[in-house]
Parts: structure tokens; C-alpha cells; sequence
């Protein structure tokens, strides 16, 4: 199974849903960078299940063990190991799913391609998976953070909610983690509507990477508007992703889509702060699209592992909208990628120690 990405900075995650632990491993961290385990704690509680009223009420404190690679608050460049216990499973809740498949699920797919899965809340194709990313990405941001470089994220859209404004300042004020004030009032509701009716809903969650120099990336076929993009997709419950502008760039004429450059730099930033793969020097900006959560209350038609129709609620506890906790996912998976560009173009140009 594919569990690893990155080819300098390497982060390979492990666990299931309803198994003793999840965690990861990162290898590649150069020697003597400094590293504060309340920075990662930090990123961890963002993700959290349980956090708000408006998430799964699964109640895990996903407190991180660092098991190896750093000493005295220093790394030592062998890899790291990262474990947080799993202590609210409850896996009766998924009995009567045993013998189902949920639609929208991977629960068909697992079986299909393996002949086994664990139906227990999703086993490795569930969300909780996305705690080692979320680890990996706080480690990445202390060495991003190096060069200058810092990242930001928000929940754009619910359904037909949609921010007009992006002050990241407030975005961790709100529940849904949105940029807009006024939005995020609204996109709640729709939320919460969507949960007294044991449904779900999906959006849009935009991160920015600010700060970053240009020069980072590799033309043709490991552009780093590509790399970005395989990253962000590989998030579960992601089902498109955008770089700048994205698909309304489709909407403009060339000499409105072209960002002008002057003396001081690049007018607007319709790309996304990436040309030919390569940075610009502009904020890098990445749109995904989250599809609603696919485990729901509501009678939903499917089949049983035998082929024979039925019809299934799914019990349990689960989140009638994903986008405040693939936020801090998002900013992990931009941050570990950027981490491998920047090492990469550390190599080429030479660089001193990180103590």
C-alpha cells in the first residue's frame, strides 16, 4: 500500500481508525533543527475529532509521543517517529456494517483490490489516518519556517456559502476555520441544518504559502504545481484541487489571466505564485474541493458483500462537514511538499547546518 510520499523529506503514515494507535514516521529532517513538540500538539488539536460542536463527537485527545529523532529540542537527521493512542473507538457501533458497503465509501474498493477490510470506521481509508500527515506537517513548517517561509489555511465554501473576504487572522476565531467573518456565520448554519437531517455537506478549503522565494520546483514532469496537487489529493474525501486561479481561469482572456510584472515584482498572482512548475516568489495559493461526508444518518440504497440490495443508516458519531479539521490536513500536505522543494533546491545551491 502506498503509504509514503516525498522523496527527501519522507513521511509514511500508519494505523487504522479503530487499531491501538496512529502515527508516522519522517525521515529526512536534516540534523539540528529546532523543534518544539507543542508546535506539532498545536497542529494535532486542530485536527482533533471532538473539537467543536460541529465535528464528530469522538472524543481523542491525540496527545503526540515523539519515540525517536529528536534530543534536547534538536533533531538529530534519523527519522522520527510519531504515536498518538487511540482511546475513543467504539467499534460496535460498526457491527452492523460488517457484511455492508457504505456508499461513498472505500469500503467496496478495499475488498475489491485486497479481498479484506476493516469495516470498523473505515480502518486505514478513514480520516484518522490524516493524524501523521498533521504531524509530519508541523515538522515541516518548523523547517520551512527557516527559510522565511509560513503557511495559512481556511474553509473558503460550504454548499453555496462562499467567503468573500481572506482575513487569515480570524479563520482560527470561528468554528469552521473561514477567512470571513460573516461567511462563517452562515456556513454554519447550513452545517447544522444539514445534521438535524442526518446528512452532510461539502466545500472548499484554500491554503496559502507566503514567503516562499522563487526558484523552488522542477519544470516538466515534477512541476511543483503538480507535486501540490498529488499531495492534496491524496487527502481522504478530496475531489479536486486548483492552483491560482484554477478552473475560472478558463473564463479569462489571456491578457487578463497573464499576471503584468513590474519593477517590484508580479501585479497579481492568477497563477498561484507557480509558473512552469517552478515558484514565482508570489503566494502559492491551492484551492480542494471536500465532498460531504460520506457516513450519514440517512437511509442511503447499497448492497450487502453478498450483492444483494439493502438499505443502511450509518450509526456512530461523524462530522457533518469536514472542512474545519482538512484544514490543518491541507496545510500539512502544502507544507511537506515544499519542505521536499526546498531541500531539493538547498542541494543544488549549498547550504550550512540547521543548528
Amino acid at each position: 500500500m502506498s503509504s509514503s510520499f516525498g522523496r527527501l523529506f519522507t513521511v509514511t503514515t500508519w494505523g487504522e481508525s479503530h487499531g491501538p494507535a496512529v502515527g508516522v514516521v519522517v525521515d529526512g529532517v536534516p540534523a539540528g533543527l529546532a523543534l518544539d513538540l507543542a508546535l506539532i500538539q498545536k497542529d494535532l488539536d486542530r485536527r482533533r475529532p471532538g473539537q467543536s460542536a460541529i465535528t464528530t463527537q469522538r472524543s481523542e485527545a491525540d496527545t503526540a509521543l515523539i519515540l525517536s529523532g529528536v534530543f534536547e529540542g534538536r533533531t538529530t537527521g534519523t527519522p522520527i517517529s510519531i504515536l498518538a493512542w487511540n482511546q475513543d473507538a467504539k467499534s460496535k457501533d460498526y457491527d452492523g456494517l460488517k457484511d455492508v458497503y457504505r456508499p461513498g465509501h472505500a469500503d467496496f474498493t478495499y475488498a475489491a483490490k485486497y479481498g479484506i477490510r476493516d469495516h470498523r470506521g473505515s480502518g486505514r481509508a478513514s480520516g484518522r489516518e490524516t493524524l501523521g500527515r498533521v504531524a509530519a506537517g508541523a515538522i515541516a513548517k518548523a523547517l520551512l519556517a527557516t527559510a522565511g517561509v509560513s503557511i495559512v489555511g481556511g474553509t473558503v465554501a460550504v454548499a453555496n456559502v462562499t467567503a468573500e473576504r481572506r482575513d487569515w487572522d480570524v479563520a482560527e476565531s470561528n468554528l469552521i476555520r473561514c477567512p470571513d467573518s460573516e461567511a462563517a456565520a452562515r456556513m454554519i448554519e447550513v452545517i447544522e441544518a444539514a445534521r438535524a437531517e442526518q446528512d452532510s455537506v461539502g466545500g472548499v478549503v484554500e491554503v496559502v504559502a507566503r514567503g516562499c522565494p522563487a526558484g523552488w520546483g522542477d519544470p516538466t514532469m515534477e512541476k511543483l504545481d503538480g507535486e501540490i496537487a498529488r499531495a492534496l489529493m491524496s487527502i481522504p474525501a478530496l475531489k479536486g484541487v486548483e492552483i491560482g486561479d484554477g478552473f475560472a481561469a478558463t473564463r479569462l482572456r489571456g491578457s487578463q489571466s497573464n499576471d503584468a510584472i513590474e519593477p517590484g515584482g508580479f501585479v497579481t498572482n492568477r497563477a498561484g505564485g507557480i509558473l512552469g512548475g517552478i515558484s514565482t516568489g508570489a503566494d502559492i495559493v491551492a484551492r480542494v474541493a471536500v465532498k460531504p461526508a460520506s457516513s450519514i444518518g440517512k437511509p442511503q440504497q447499497t448492497v450487502n458483500t453478498e450483492g444483494e440490495a439493502v438499505t443502511i443508516a450509518v450509526e456512530g458519531r461523524h462530522d457533518p462537514c469536514i472542512c474545519p479539521r482538512v484544514v490543518p490536513v491541507a496545510e500539512a500536505m502544502l507544507a511537506i511538499t515544499l519542505a521536499n522543494a526546498f531541500l531539493r533546491q538547498r542541494a543544488l545551491t549549498g547550504g550550512g547546518p540547521f543548528g
